[in-house]
């Protein structure tokens, strides 16, 4: 029992330093890192008070939504976990059999661009934004129940304009590419 402890000690300081370094590994990922069950995982998450990924991920992503100009955070699709305002944005968002095709279970176009826009809109510097233009590629099928991560890069600015490429990923093949030419319509009135 005394080598099993400091295995589980050592596992568990180990542990620690993975989800400081990536706090969106799931339980799975991590009992095959180090190769003990998914059960063993959560109890030493459960001792270290370390929440579940989808806790993890919303703690995360509520420091996020606060800086987000353009947009209210339940208007976000997917969960924004980092944020540089007027630069860059990382969004995740676990996909689910209603966004799918019941056939085919091949998520629907309109999820994944509904991703990439609203993390678009969201990542620039802007009170109020419209896509003007998009210029979009579907590259491979996305299947529900499947983690996607979103990466936006505003490029450019000019004057109330605002180009932005947003990547979107399952693990590291790239899915969804599209570059989106946002108009900032700032003091605008409804009248």
């Amino acid at each position: 029992m005394g080598k099993n402890s400091l295995a589980k000690k050592e596992r568990q300081r180990i542990l620690l330093e993975k989800l400081e370094d990536d706090p969106f590994l799931t339980d799975e990922e991590l009992s095959e890192i180090f190769q003990v069950s998914v059960p063993t995982i959560r109890l030493d998450r459960l001792e270290l008070g370390i929440p579940e990924l989808r806790q993890r991920i919303k703690d995360v992503a509520e420091l996020n939504y606060s800086k987000v100009k353009s947009l209210q955070s339940s208007e976000i699709v997917g969960e924004l976990i980092d944020l540089k305002l007027g630069q860059s944005g990382i969004s995740i968002l676990e996909t689910e059999d209603s966004m799918a095709f019941e056939r085919t279970k091949i998520v629907r176009g309109h999820f994944i661009y509904s991703f990439a826009e609203s993390l678009a809109i969201a990542v620039i510097d802007a009170n109020v934004a419209l896509v003007g233009v998009a210029n979009i590629k579907y590259k491979i099928p996305v299947y529900s129940n499947t983690k996607l991560i979103a990466k936006a890069e505003v490029k450019r600015r000019l004057d109330n304009k605002y180009i932005v490429w947003v990547k979107i990923y399952r693990k590291e093949d790239e899915v969804f590419r599209g570059k989106f030419i946002l108009v900032s319509i700032e003091n605008s009135n409804n009248s």
